[in-house]
């Protein structure tokens, strides 16, 4: 067995005050994440851990890319057939997060899943290219595949067949909205004593802030 009980890491590069904190989560995630996508370090800042409860009762977590934010929510773009789209199906109730350890920050969201209007999802299928489009429709997303040989060669089938033609969005594709009913920040700071400042949604559509102990 490894021992990992050595590993230290001292956080100390900002911090999180409820004087310098706008009143609407939406804006503070504004704020850091552009400040993260501005960093040389950090490939992809719109990689995010989506959780679920899966039909089994099991919780299961993977990373999906962000697509798009406004007041309203989150959106990503997945297969509806999937292992996610299914257990979302079952409980629209999720947890997204974020963390850019360059700079020692964190986000986590509760929030309510649904799907996004048709014209939204096929707006985006539209803008992605050839190979993302194919993809979707090769893939049956979390199915059982007897080899990758399969994969590929419904790919070359499929690039075949649309070869100079229009490629529609299929019906189990497209987005899903995240509405946040809960955002939490953590801003790494030292002697672990982190910030963690959490939004909570009321029923008046206000936001209630709490400071949490690290």
């Amino acid at each position: 067995m490894k021992d990992l009980s050595n590993y230290r890491k001292s956080y100390e590069k900002s911090e999180l005050l409820e004087t310098t904190i706008p009143e609407d989560p939406i804006n503070l995630f504004n704020r850091w994440f552009h400040e993260t996508e501005d960093l040389d370090d950090v490939d992809e800042a719109n990689a995010m851990t989506i959780s679920t409860i899966g039909v089994d009762g099991f919780p299961k977590s993977r990373v999906v890319l962000l697509k798009k934010f406004n007041e309203e929510g989150f959106i990503f773009y997945t297969n509806y057939d999937s292992e996610k789209g299914q257990a979302i199906a079952n409980n629209p109730n999720v947890c997204l997060s974020f963390f850019w350890p360059s700079i020692e920050r964190q986000i986590i969201i509760k929030g309510i899943a649904e799907k996004t209007p048709t014209n939204v999802s096929d707006n985006y299928f539209d803008s992605r290219p050839t190979g993302s489009k194919l993809g979707a429709i090769a893939s049956d997303q979390s199915r059982v595949v007897a080899s990758r040989f399969v994969l590929e060669e419904k790919l070359r089938e499929l690039e075949q067949y649309y070869d100079g033609k229009d490629i529609p969005r299929p019906s189990n594709w497209g987005g899903y909205l995240i509405r946040p009913q809960e955002v939490e920040f953590w801003q790494g700071r030292p002697n672990r004593l982190h910030d963690r400042i959490r939004y909570k949604l009321q029923n008046d559509f206000n936001w209630k802030i709490e400071r949490l102990s690290s």
